[in-house]
Formats: structure tokens, C-alpha cells, sequence
């Protein structure tokens, strides 16, 4: 996949100055819990936001992208592995949140204990723990975003997460607007005025540095 950069003439975004670390992938997941889950009961074979998937279907992908992290990190892969968990086509939605919850300490304590030279493969490149943590929390907003748009709420990233996930995965993302907005765009989910819509094949920066 390629990078789709900025517009003509826009400014980079300035790399935040702390990094993303563990205790921001567990506040995302509960950010995304704290949400929806006072309507864990409601229909969630509605769409997912834009995608092809439905709500549930997208709540499944969340412990299974996390847990895959944890098992990459935890063992330094040098290339990619098998998944660790591959949904669980019976849990309820509200099971699901608890299950990506503890997915989301399960790496956020693998983070915890390598050192922060430590690298292992993803598809975007070699990834550190500060870079694993920034695209699982990318997941958990993003994801998080599509299933509050889904089930007709509204959802907001935690404060600060988005310009320092910004900083560490989309360096070429424009500055100037506002960060959630501008990591929605990252992801394809939003418009900024002035700048083109990201196609499909955008990607993130994992490994650390240019």
C-alpha cells in the first residue's frame, strides 16, 4: 500500500512530543466501551459507519487485531504470524467490548515489558512498541467512530490521543484542523477542506522515525 500525502502546499503535522504508549491503548478501549455500551443491546447487524462490515462484525475485529499486536511484540517476529484469535461468532456485543478491553491490557502489558528498541514485523513496516500502541489505539478510535456512526451516536477520542497518534503514524497528515477531524481523514473517513479525500490504499508510518 501506498502513502497518499498532503495537499499542495500544506503543512505537515509536527510530531506530538509523548509518545503513544500503553495507558493510551487502554484508555482508548475504554473509551470505546464507555460508549457504546449503553446500547450493547440495540441491533448491531446495522453497517459499521462507511463500511462493508456490520457493527458486530467490526467489535469482533477489535481483540483480534490487538491480540495479533501482542503476539508480534511479545516475540519479536521477524515476519507475520498466524492469528491469535479469529472472532467469536456467538459473543454478544457486550461480551465483545469486555473481550477487546482485555485485549487492550494484554498489549498495553507487552508494551510495558519490551524495551523500546524492541521491533517486530507489521505489514507497514518494523514496528516499535510506541508504534504498535499508536495503530492499536488508531483501530480503537477509528473503529470506534464507525460503530458509534453505525448505531447513531456520536464518539470522541480522548483528549490529546489523536494529535500525538497523528504524529506517530501520518507525519505527511496536513496541520490546521482539528485532530480528530484530521485523524478521521487519515483513515479515510472525513474531508478537510482544501485537501484530497484519501483513497484506499493509504497506510500507516510503523516503524519508528522517517
Amino acid at each position: 500500500m501506498g502513502t497518499v500525502g498532503p495537499g499542495q502546499g500544506d503543512t505537515p503535522v509536527a510530531a506530538a512530543g509523548a509518545a503513544v504508549g500503553p495507558a493510551d491503548v487502554v484508555g482508548a478501549a475504554r473509551a470505546v466501551a464507555a460508549c457504546l455500551g449503553p446500547v450493547a443491546d440495540a441491533d448491531w447487524r446495522v453497517p459499521a459507519g462507511s463500511l462493508a462490515w456490520d457493527c458486530r462484525r467490526t467489535v469482533d475485529h477489535l481483540p483480534d487485531t490487538l491480540l495479533l499486536y501482542a503476539a508480534h511484540l511479545a516475540s519479536r517476529a521477524e515476519r507475520g504470524l498466524p492469528s491469535v484469535r479469529t472472532g467469536d461468532p456467538v459473543a454478544s456485543p457486550r461480551r465483545l467490548l469486555v473481550v477487546t478491553t482485555s485485549a487492550a491490557h494484554v498489549l498495553a502489558a507487552v508494551a510495558t515489558a519490551a524495551p523500546p528498541d524492541a521491533r517486530a514485523f507489521h505489514p507497514a513496516g518494523f514496528a516499535d512498541p510506541a508504534g504498535f500502541c499508536a495503530m492499536a489505539c488508531d483501530e480503537l478510535l477509528i473503529h470506534g467512530h464507525d460503530l458509534a456512526a453505525g448505531l447513531g451516536l456520536g464518539f470522541d477520542a480522548p483528549p490529546g490521543l489523536p494529535r500525538r497518534v497523528l504524529g506517530r503514524l501520518f507525519p505527511e497528515a496536513p496541520s490546521g484542523a482539528d485532530p480528530w477531524t484530521t485523524l478521521l481523514w487519515a483513515n479515510g473517513r472525513a474531508d478537510l477542506p482544501g485537501v484530497a479525500r484519501r483513497g484506499p490504499d493509504w497506510t500507516w508510518q510503523a516503524a519508528p522515525g522517517g
